[in-house]
């Protein structure tokens, strides 16, 4: 009986001494696991930001302006009307004969607004004013001023935001000076064709 506990316990020391040289072995290379694989989980546009779109083509603005939905793409789509909606023959003819006007005859809606004249190469908008401006006595060229240039203010900020130039045509050099003079971001053209 004394035998078999010998060999017993040689066994038992053997088993022990062969685990210690393996552990051994294993000690420079660190124990590596599978790694379990999954699918990527799908994310869901957030619906208040639109996936911006990859860049593709050269390098240059594009010719519309960046959009957000198709309703604000409706919004700064040009439409012209059926004619000149305010009846003036002198206005309307002044608007006619802006240079590469789109729409000879009729405004253009862009924005909630009637524009008296397109420029659709040069993306370009017009408002035209025939006042006599020069002719006028102070108080009225005041009163004149003070009604136009928050009008033409609002409709600048309407054709930007829809990646517009905005253009003012006035009859006389002095009611350019007068709007300029209120405001240097309005681009003002004398119409020498009016």
């Amino acid at each position: 009986m004394g035998t078999v506990i010998v060999v017993g316990v040689v066994v038992v020391g053997f088993a022990i001494k062969e685990a210690l040289d393996a552990y051994a072995l294993d000690m420079g290379r660190p124990e590596v696991w599978p790694v379990p694989e999954t699918a990527p989980a799908l994310r869901k546009p957030s619906p208040k930001k639109r996936p911006k779109p990859e860049p593709k083509g050269p390098d240059f603005p594009p010719v519309e302006p960046p959009e957000t939905s198709e309703r604000e793409r409706r919004r700064c789509e040009p439409v012209p009307a059926k004619r000149h909606l305010g009846g003036n023959k002198l206005h309307d003819k002044c608007a006619d004969k802006i240079p590469n006007n789109s729409f000879p005859g009729r405004d253009v809606f862009v924005n909630g607004k009637n524009f008296d004249a397109l420029q659709l190469a040069a993306r370009a908008l017009w408002e035209v004013k025939t006042d006599n401006f020069d002719t006028y006595p102070p108080e009225l060229r005041r009163i004149v001023l003070e009604d136009q240039v928050p009008e033409l203010q609002y409709e600048r900020a309407l054709a930007l935001a829809c990646g517009f130039n905005f253009r003012v045509g006035v009859r006389r050099a002095a009611h350019k000076a007068a709007l300029e003079s209120l405001d240097r971001n309005l681009d003002i053209v004398v119409m020498d064709w009016c």
